[in-house]
């Protein structure tokens, strides 16, 4: 009776004391499924961000152009391209009528940290306000394409 009693004990002593956890392979199961998450979602959100520099540079571009009306206003003409945006926020030498600065601080860089390009007579339009995107040079798609007051 005694062997059976002491039996009982030593089971209850290991099995009260018993720790749960996941097996190798759970975890295995688990972390495979997370990187197949992973590889689905991934793309999907790494495009949402470029699209939203893309945006970004879109309305900077609009603020831009509200800005050039405004001086268009004060000075009865857009600056030239060798003025470029920097009239904006500087006096041109020569420059009758302006009111500024048109712009809180600094002309503002586009989302990729280059500075927006200006061309007054325009390409596209009467003037131009484009960033060149992520690559920095013209053309592209995705990140890299042009980003412009035409789109």
């Amino acid at each position: 009776m005694s062997f059976t009693r002491t039996s009982a004990s030593r089971r209850q002593r290991f099995t009260g004391n018993k720790q749960s956890g996941f097996t190798l392979m759970e975890l295995l199961v688990v972390l495979a499924i997370l990187g197949l998450l992973m590889s689905l979602v991934g793309p999907q959100v790494l495009n949402q961000l470029g699209g939203a520099k893309t945006k970004t540079a879109l309305i900077q571009i609009r603020d831009l152009e509200q800005a050039l009306e405004m001086y268009k206003l004060d000075v009865g003409r857009y600056p030239n391209t060798a003025q470029g945006l920097q009239a904006l926020v500087e006096k041109p030498g020569g420059t009758a009528g302006w009111n500024g600065p048109y712009l809180k601080g600094d002309v503002p860089q586009d989302p990729w940290k280059q500075d927006y390009l200006y061309k007054y007579p325009g390409e596209r339009g009467e003037l131009d306000i484009f960033s060149y995107g992520q690559n920095g040079s013209p053309g592209g798609d995705g990140e890299d394409a042009d980003v412009g007051n035409w789109q």
